[in-house]
């Protein structure tokens, strides 16, 4: 019981509350600041976005006509002959929002030479000690020769716009360089970095982390208290975690891997030791590779043996891992310091997370309700887990769900829909003038028991109900549903969690708010 208020605490602190959904605020207008000339010389477009409190001020742009000026996706216009040119700038968030310029191009005169290909010249850092980068650009006549660099992982080492390479860590890192010309041409270059002799600040419960991870950048649930994190290893389990270090039991089962990046996200936060910060984008970089094609996240990668192969909502699981994604896109709650390349690909994954959410939505009658605990990852329909964990629908799991789905910042019709249906479903499937208490009763091998009485006024919800004729369903280590509580055995009556309240925040204020919030 100790472990299930734990995980219900985490998954709260993990999941969405209301106050994501009523904040949102979409970007209204915007801006493009300066005259509208443009010489031979590129210039770096700046906007302005309305209103101030907007979440996502981020912009795509855009040319009505890359023969006469091209843009790069950071906004810097590029002249290539003579004439005139609409550029559109729209915001990133969803909203629609829109803002055209003409530009007038002029004084050109010769065309613009774009660049053909670039070399990093060849490198690597001994003494820890920043070190300037260089290029070899061609054709020498290129008109714009300026670049943009990026590395694989700042924590490990940061680099200026002008390419030089500030080391935090000894390992190994890989360089990009990109032009700003418009011709898409890019370089890379992987440099080893040894002779950093910087000692950090380190945290106990974020160093028994690093101890825990595997090479494959995930956890297994070696530590199955995570609370245990914040206790110093003894010799025994330090032994124990090194020797496991390519260990393929890694899992989002009972909030592992999402618990851990973000407490090293934290501990970076107070601390600014770049091994947390690396160690956690390993973590996402782990989770990004976990994911299936079709958008779901089996429950252990990538060991996929028995049950674990199927796509796992149960515990939050894939709610959870979907949070991180939401938050590494919106920059907040301390994914705003990981390396700015995983915001697109978050972009990806979030995206395809909500479609597989709205292709395993289970249909009863005709009508979309919620969803089983785990579904086949092939087939999409409920799967059964453990014994006790038959294919059903589940009370408990998809409330988490639809709040992942009520994230969906312009959602479609099917969403829209989606989030109605399983709203209808819950309030449906409501326990009315019953409750649950835990007893002591000394004739049980526990020596306590649930039981269930009557309580009028009060709702519940089941875990579980048959997907046969919905109603509430419990099952032992037997595998035999039953109607009752009662006739489970005593451990698994006190071991798991059977009856709870689970969609009540969800179908009342939150999904008010998010009826609201899209006119519905």
């Amino acid at each position: 019981m100790k472990n299930a208020i734990i995980l219900i605490g985490l998954f709260v602190l993990f999941s969405c509350s209301s106050s994501d959904v009523e904040k949102q605020v979409h970007v209204k207008t915007i801006v493009i600041n300066g005259d509208n000339s443009l010489t031979a010389m590129p210039k770096q477009l700046v906007a302005t976005v309305l209103p101030n409190e907007a979440q996502n001020k981020e912009l795509t742009w855009k040319v009505s006509d890359p023969a006469i000026a091209v843009i790069t996706e950071k906004g810097l216009l590029t002249g290539i002959k003579n004439g005139n040119v609409t550029v559109t700038a729209t915001a990133k968030d969803g909203s629609g929002t829109t803002a055209e310029k003409n530009y007038t191009v002029s004084g050109i005169t010769e065309p613009a030479v774009f660049v053909q290909s670039i070399a990093i010249t060849a490198a690597t850092i001994t003494n820890g000690q920043p070190l300037q980068l260089t290029t070899q650009i061609a054709p020498a006549n290129a008109t714009n020769k300026t670049l943009s660099w990026s590395v694989s992982s700042e924590a490990t080492a940061t680099i200026s716009p002008e390419g030089l390479l500030t080391p935090k860590l000894n390992g190994t890192i890989t360089v990009t360089a990109a032009t700003t010309d418009g011709s898409g041409k890019s370089a890379q270059l992987q440099i080893t970095i040894s002779g950093v002799t910087t000692v950090y600040a380190t945290k106990v419960r974020s160093e028994s982390i690093l101890l825990w991870q595997r090479n494959n950048g995930g956890w297994g649930k070696a530590v199955a208290d995570l609370n245990l994190y914040n206790t110093e290893q003894t010799t025994q389990q330090k032994a124990t975690a090194l020797a496991s270090k390519n260990n393929t039991d890694t899992t989002i089962d009972n909030g592992h891997v999402v618990t851990e990046l973000r407490w090293l996200l934290a501990d970076y936060k107070t601390t600014q030791n770049p091994n947390y910060l690396l160690a956690a984008e390993k973590a996402i970089d782990w989770l990004f590779l976990a994911q299936y094609a079709n958008g779901g996240w089996p429950q252990y990668y990538p060991d996929k043996s028995g049950y674990r192969h199927q796509i796992t909502y149960n515990d939050g699981a894939i709610a959870n891992v979907m949070n991180v994604m939401w938050d590494i896109i919106k920059g907040k709650n301390n994914l705003d310091v990981v390396n700015p390349i995983y915001k697109d690909k978050a972009v990806t994954s979030f995206n395809k997370g909500i479609d597989i959410i709205l292709q395993t939505q289970i249909t009863y009658k005709g009508k979309k309700t919620v969803w089983c605990a785990q579904h086949d990852e092939v087939t999409l329909k409920p799967a059964l887990a453990r014994a006790y964990e038959l294919p059903t629908f589940s009370g408990s799991e998809s409330v988490g769900i639809v709040r992942v789905l009520m994230l969906v910042e312009q959602p479609s019709a099917a969403v829209k829909q989606a989030v109605k249906d399983a709203v209808d479903w819950f309030n449906g499937a409501k326990l009315l003038d019953i409750a649950t208490k835990k007893i002591s009763d000394p004739s049980q091998s526990s020596g306590e028991d649930v039981v269930v009485y009557s309580s009028p006024g009060s709702i519940l919800w089941a875990r579980f109900y048959d997907l046969e004729n919905n109603l509430p369903l419990f099952c032992g280590r037997d595998g035999i549903p039953k109607k009752t509580l009662a006739e489970i055995e005593n451990e698994r009556r006190v071991g798991y969690s059977w009856y709870g309240n689970w969609p009540n925040g969800l179908i009342g204020s939150e999904y008010t708010n998010w009826k609201t919030k899209h006119g519905l």
